[in-house]
């Protein structure tokens, strides 16, 4: 009996062993998939869906990596849609109707359009829809790209060449124009500083017209513009198609600038706050992912996926790594210019660089002069968010920015953006559509 008793007492122990260790493995597979911190005490996020919309453009890599890689997943929210939009405008007004209407929650958008629809600036009938921007989701390398009219030209940084061609092409009667994305939008804003610098002003001198970034190869084409600003895949696809050739990468005429951002409602952020960090968490470990060198070959593939750019990927892999050919005889090989998703604080939200949009966007009378934009910045910019994320992320403070200010700007033409004193700075430019 003692015997028989001492074989079922070491049954029942490795049943309880075998049950224990299961539950550890369960508990290790959950915890690998929910990291630490993700879900306070259990508590998931308030939906598992999202609706977000995308321009086919490089920059938006960071969502399709998000969607394929299941980072999405992997922070709760299976269900989040990323949804390619036809145009900028098109983004604005699904923004507008929100998923409930048929829309989309969030985007990623040009910068400055969180602003101009929290302003009811560029919404129908003016009506304010706010959008909160919760992380950049990349630096540099926009294009300005010039027709092959201007082949022998040469064009480059300095656009002191291309006045003198424009002033003599309308002194025979023919228009000029010059094409970007949105009014008021980022690659609206670098072509005209491009312009202004050289004593081109985009409002007098040139027709400054709206093309959606997938059309800008089709309508070079065509000759419908003589330059134009758009994001990558599209300078490069210019080349290849030899409809035109890059002038320069927009890192040239500030470093490190940036550009698109993660834009949500901020009617579905305060709904599901800890969805909005979820969806946070996943894009930013995407951009980590995005930024790391061995991944680019990766990035390039899945980005020209037909469900994503549709574009072949000879169009996407060389500028993404830096390498740049500029189809006028230039070339730059491991240019630091190339697009940064995660390296250098790409993907905080700086405070001081939503200003200088905003304030360019008052030197063009598009935004009115006395706004009052530290108070429009506190409505739009979310990087305390980004930070709460980044934190659940473990990561290193040395990533973390101490100060929302990049501090100040400096710009190829010797222009400096003191975020202290952005009125110093208008005064400073010579071409614009207010008394500063």
């Amino acid at each position: 009996m003692t015997r028989s008793r001492g074989i079922a007492d070491q049954r029942i122990t490795r049943r309880r062993a075998l049950r224990t260790g299961a539950a550890a493995a369960l508990f290790a597979a959950v915890k690998s998939g929910f990291p630490a911190g993700a879900f306070a005490e259990g508590v998931g996020p308030e939906t598992k869906a999202a609706k977000l919309g995308f321009i086919a453009l490089t920059d938006a890599a960071p969502l399709f990596v998000a969607k394929e890689k299941g980072f999405f997943a992997k922070y709760g929210m299976p269900d989040v849609a990323v949804e390619k939009q036809a145009s900028w405008g098109t983004t604005r007004d699904n923004l507008v109707l929100g998923s409930q209407g048929n829309g989309i929650d969030g985007a990623h958008i040009l910068t400055p359009m969180p602003y101009l629809m929290t302003a009811g600036l560029v919404t129908q009938n003016n009506v304010p829809t706010p959008v909160q921007i919760l992380a950049r989701l990349d630096l540099n390398c926009q294009g300005i790209s010039v027709a092959n009219e201007y082949a022998d030209l040469k064009i480059g940084l300095d656009a002191g060449p291309l006045k003198a061609a424009l002033n003599k092409k309308k002194a025979a009667g023919k228009s000029v124009k010059a094409a970007m994305t949105f009014p008021g939008g980022t690659h609206d804003l670098w072509i005209r500083y491009w312009m202004a610098a050289a004593g081109i002003d985009p409002d007098k001198d040139i027709e400054t017209i709206v093309v959606p970034p997938p059309q800008m190869v089709a309508n070079m084409k065509v000759g419908t513009m003589d330059c134009l600003c758009v994001g990558e895949p599209w300078n490069e696809q210019l080349i290849h198609q030899q409809a035109g050739y890059s002038a320069l990468t927009t890192g040239e005429i500030w470093k490190d600038h940036p550009e698109k951002v993660l834009g949500m409602r901020a009617e579905w952020v305060e709904k599901n706050p800890r969805a909005a960090k979820a969806l946070l968490m996943a894009v930013l470990e995407a951009l980590q992912w995005c930024d790391k060198n061995e991944n680019k070959d990766e990035l390039a593939a899945i980005s020209a996926k037909r469900q994503w750019m549709n574009v072949p990927v000879a169009d996407i892999d060389e500028r993404i790594k830096g390498n740049f050919n500029y189809g006028n005889g230039r070339v730059e090989k491991n240019s630091p210019l190339l697009m940064k998703f995660w390296r250098d604080y790409a993907s905080y939200p700086f405070q001081s660089h939503d200003l200088w949009f905003l304030t360019e966007n008052i030197r063009w009378g598009k935004i009115p002069q006395n706004t009052d934009t530290k108070a429009l910045i506190a409505k739009v910019n979310r990087e305390d968010l980004w930070r709460e994320a980044a934190r659940e992320l473990n990561v290193p403070a040395s990533d973390m920015p101490a100060s929302t200010s990049r501090g100040k700007e400096t710009f190829f033409d010797g222009k400096i953006f003191d975020p202290e004193n952005p009125h110093l700075y208008l005064k400073s430019l010579s071409i614009k559509r207010i008394d500063a």
